[in-house]
């Protein structure tokens, strides 16, 4: 098996923890523990009871509990706790898939979406969103690139990172698409509660025995350092997981779980908060990308926290971001690792006086480079 580099994760390695205002990320604002145990009453006396042993295969009882009562309407049977969506990725694609399989993926995609499927031998065709439509999906399209060879079709709704969304209609017929071949959907449901035009879509595969769910604490609960997301399947499909899980990571942290699953039961308080911060650095991005038409190019996302921009005579983001990592102490993402070398992933969760100043930088970068012309 050969892995390739991922350039998202190489730029943020080289950025993400040497830049102080954050305009590249993915997710929402992250909570400090003391914030958490505030917001949701955790105490030292509930945290100092956690056995640090080892969790069953699953997940604990009590996170598989809050994550089936979020997503699944209950059903536990229905969900395995994973090492993030990142694992999920992994396991799911090497239980279903097969060197020389077809699968359909989106396209611009985040990379474990499609690195891990060549991995194993499979052929990609993708399904792109393209920037002359707003990178708004086409199922028609879709329709005439799934073929009786597709062993699985791939995507991520709301997208990331240019915050296409799929409407209910479209969401609709991807399931009857799924359904009039022998394939499965992996939904990676990252950003599903992160909706801003729309009420969020059901899990679909709460709907299909052939749809599989990713879920995770990182990106809409800004929770990122617990490490745990989930996987959403029919307990056949999930069976087939374990052995792979056995290989790799074995369990999760009881620790971080009981972290996971506090938050899951507060769900409606975490995000109220999360999502209030988006959506007035949303309304911020949109009257700065106005007011700076002559500078930016963009499509008004309608989910998740991440926009996908271009600039004005920049065929190459990759010298402007990183000019803003290492002058003006700003990340950025650069496009490429989408392949979209022209775009930037731009992210709207985070502090709302950081982002106000990430912008005033990225102007400031923007214009003098016009200027040097």
């Amino acid at each position: 098996m050969h892995l390739p580099r991922a350039a998202l994760e190489d730029w943020m390695r080289d950025f993400y923890f040497d830049t102080s205002i954050d305009l590249g990320s993915s997710g929402v604002r992250t909570w400090s523990l003391a914030e958490l145990r505030r917001l949701l009453g955790i105490t030292v006396g509930e945290l100092d009871g956690i056995a640090l042993d080892d969790a069953p295969s699953y997940g604990g009882g009590r996170l598989r509990r809050a994550v089936a009562d979020r997503f699944t309407a209950g059903d536990v049977d229905r969900v395995m706790a994973t090492h993030g969506s990142t694992e999920a990725i992994f396991v799911v694609m090497n239980a279903l898939l097969s060197a020389g399989d077809e699968i359909v993926v989106v396209d611009p995609a985040y990379h474990s979406l499609t690195s891990v499927a060549e991995s194993i031998g499979c052929r990609l065709v993708r399904w792109r969103l393209r920037p002359e439509s707003g990178f708004a999906p086409d199922l028609d399209e879709l329709r005439t690139l799934v073929t009786p060879r597709t062993r699985m079709i791939v995507v991520n709704f709301p997208h990331n990172p240019t915050g296409a969304h799929l409407t209910r209609r479209q969401f609709d017929d991807l399931l009857a698409l799924v359904d009039g071949h022998d394939l499965h959907l992996v939904w990676d449901a990252a950003f599903a509660e992160l909706v801003w035009d729309s009420e969020p879509l059901p899990d679909p595969s709460t709907l299909h025995e052939r749809c599989v769910g990713l879920g995770t604490m990182s990106k809409a609960y800004g929770l990122p350092g617990t490490r745990v997301g989930w996987c959403l399947a029919a307990p056949e499909i999930l069976a087939r997981l374990v052995p792979l899980r056995d290989a790799l990571t074995i369990c999760l942290s009881p620790l971080t779980e009981h972290l996971a699953a506090r938050a899951l039961e507060g769900a409606d308080r975490i995000l109220a908060d999360r999502r209030a911060g988006a959506a007035r650095n949303l309304d911020r991005l949109d009257a700065w990308a106005k007011e700076n038409d002559d500078l930016v190019s963009w499509s008004r996302p309608a989910g998740g926290v991440t926009a996908f921009p271009a600039f004005t005579g920049i065929a190459d983001t990759e010298d402007l971001c990183r000019e803003l990592g290492t002058r003006h102490d700003l990340l950025l993402v650069p496009g490429a690792g989408f392949g979209h070398p022209d775009r930037v992933r731009l992210g709207f969760g985070g502090a709302e006086d950081a982002f106000d100043e990430g912008l005033t930088r990225l102007r400031t970068a923007l214009t003098e480079r016009r200027e040097a012309l």
